[in-house]
């Protein structure tokens, strides 16, 4: 292992970055550079346990690389806006868009290892999409693809873009994208709104006794109608599994393409606030609930990844089963209000 490396994280305060830091970190390597904002909250706490990182705010980014040139080795890019219910589009071009395309050009020109955050956001709701998955040249296949929200689109506009440009430029570098599918796990107490529904149903069943469900109809989309004779299903994947994906790619820089990251199992919503409840010894109560108006139309109802491509590369590692992935992240983290 060459612990001399930079390796330089985006969006490294957040979610899947603090906890990417935190394995870095366990596995030895030491010359790590997180940039990140922190807000007014709590999220300097999800990476407070680190030793061997140096953060920078994103407005030194430009000036930090540009000085850097010849240190770094790898830009792992996870910053950018992740909230599916986000409005301000100008934003989300700003962020999400904009600045992949900079680091990306940014790696190509340098022969720097890119490894960049895509979402199973961008498949929208057709369902035959996530067993139809090919290799990111495919461009036919990502222009067919309806993202239902900005976030979404902002996900797929990169991965089109990046595709279009390897397959006429050649790849001068590794360049990886993951599309994560719904992933779990600690450090996303600062997320609110758009925590997992795991910290969603303990937070409730810690309250209120019972989880609380949209009501589903029969037609495959969100009602205050009926219960569901089928309920909505995804891809649950535990946050520990992503950070894995992320660092065998790394240390794999012979692997370039677009890979799907979830278990290849989809788990009803119902089931996971069973696993919760267990955890706690609670009974698992259901109560559903009305979806709010402008979630009906950009809802994702099912999502369940292909993982046949990321085997087919080499990477071997089982993923957590959500049955002891959410019994741990409940019981060794959230009970405790833990953090990595």
């Amino acid at each position: 292992m060459n612990n001399q490396k930079m390796i330089v994280v985006t969006g490294a305060t957040g979610f899947i970055g603090s906890n990417l830091l935190y394995s870095l970190e366990s596995k030895g390597y030491t010359n790590i550079v997180g940039i990140d904002s922190f807000g007014n909250g709590e999220k300097w706490k999800n990476i407070a346990g680190r030793s061997f990182v140096f953060f920078i705010l994103p407005e030194q980014m430009k000036e930090f690389l540009d000085t850097h040139i010849k240190d770094i080795t790898t830009i792992i890019h996870l910053g950018g806006i992740s909230s599916t219910t986000e409005i301000n589009v100008d934003e989300i071009f700003r962020t999400n868009i904009q600045l992949s395309v900079d680091l990306y050009e940014y790696c190509k020109q340098n022969c720097i290892q890119f490894i960049y955050a895509s979402s199973a956001a961008t498949y929208g709701l057709i369902k035959d999409d996530f067993e139809k998955f090919e290799d990111i040249a495919d461009i036919i296949f990502l222009r067919g693809l309806r993202p239902m929200n900005a976030y979404g689109w902002s996900k797929n506009y990169i991965d089109k873009y990046i595709s279009i440009d390897r397959s006429r430029n050649g790849q001068a570098n590794q360049v990886v994208g993951l599309k994560f599918f719904n992933v779990y796990g600690p450090n996303e107490y600062h997320k609110g709104e758009q925590m997992s529904v795991a910290a969603k149903f303990y937070y409730q069943y810690m309250k209120y006794g019972k989880a609380k469900l949209f009501k589903y109809d029969d037609h495959g989309r969100y009602k205050a109608l009926l219960l569901p004779k089928i309920s909505p299903r995804r891809d649950f994947v535990y946050v520990d599994d992503c950070v894995d994906v992320i660092i065998w790619m790394m240390e794999h820089p012979e692997v370039n393409g677009l890979f799907n990251v979830g278990t290849g199992i989809a788990t009803s919503f119902e089931m996971i606030a069973k696993i919760v409840a267990e955890s706690i010894g609670k009974e698992p109560v259901i109560e559903y609930v009305e979806m709010p108006e402008p979630l009906q139309s950009q809802y994702q109802d099912y999502t369940c990844a292909d993982i046949k491509k990321l085997r087919s590369v080499g990477y071997k590692a089982e993923m957590t089963s959500v049955e002891d992935g959410v019994e741990e992240y409940v019981e060794r983290y959230l009970c405790r209000n833990m953090y990595k």
